[in-house]
């Protein structure tokens, strides 16, 4: 994935402009909405001295910005509503990501919401036992080695959050993904592998409320459908890459 570029623009504005300034920038945020170039954007206000706000704008590259939005039918409409407050800029600038990034312990890793290596482990166990059963399925597996199921719980952990211990003892992504190398996967497997691995989250207890759920859904559906392609003929050999990690989607874990 591409790395995007963030724009931040640190504008000091009077205490008595601020109404106006705040609905400029509601009516100017529509042009950015209907950009293509633009990813996201927030307007912060300070705390500590409420002159100074922060617009942050996520670019899909600076070019993207220059070269694409400025140059574009959105650019004059959304400039028209900010002009009175450019003498207002005391810094705009664009910013590249660095390796430095994380999520605090303010938010829980979906592997501990989860319950850890022990809901994972449960959750193999239950789902393998379904998949060993299942007439569209078990000619898949028909060569399991026992400890295949406690590896896919060391995956999953490592996907969503947990230890590294897939990379460590296992080889990584790309260990995983040329176990699928002509396996030739139906979709119909696909679809079925989906719905017991739902079925084996019931079982073995994991959490249900929503917010997990769909970010739990949402990974299955990602790593299945990639390994019905890696499982074609027409399947090419991944660049090495670590184990990707999965966080909380739109929604963040509900805590009221």
């Amino acid at each position: 994935m591409t790395a995007h570029t963030v724009e931040y623009i640190r504008y000091r504005i009077p205490e008595q402009q601020s109404a106006e300034f705040l609905a400029a920038y509601t009516r100017a945020a529509t042009h950015l909405a209907a950009a293509p170039q633009c990813v996201d954007y927030e307007l912060t206000r300070c705390e500590e001295d409420l002159e100074h706000y922060v617009l942050r704008i996520t670019w899909k590259s600076t070019e993207d910005h220059l070269e694409g939005f400025r140059k574009s039918a959105s650019f004059p409409p959304f400039f028209a509503e900010i002009r009175p407050y450019v003498e207002n800029i005391e810094e705009m600038r664009h910013y590249g990501p660095t390796p430095v990034r994380g999520t605090g312990a303010a938010t829980p890793t979906l592997y501990d919401w989860a319950g850890g290596e022990e809901a994972f482990s449960r959750l193999t166990e239950a789902f393998y036992d379904k998949v060993l059963k299942d007439d569209l399925l078990a000619p898949l597996f028909a060569d399991l080695p026992a400890e295949h199921a406690a590896h896919v719980a060391l995956w999953l952990g490592e996907v969503f959050g947990g230890p590294a211990r897939y990379s460590q003892t296992q080889g990584g992504h790309g260990h995983m993904v040329a176990k699928h190398f002509g396996r030739n996967i139906t979709e119909a497997q696909r679809r079925r592998w989906v719905n017991l691995i739902q079925d084996a989250a019931d079982e073995a207890g994991l959490p249900t409320d929503a917010e997990f759920r769909s970010a739990f859904l949402a990974y299955v559906e990602w790593g299945t459908r990639l390994a019905l392609y890696f499982s074609g003929p027409d399947a090419k050999p991944p660049a090495e890459q670590p184990v990707p990690k999965w966080n909380w989607g739109a929604a963040p874990p509900y805590q009221g």
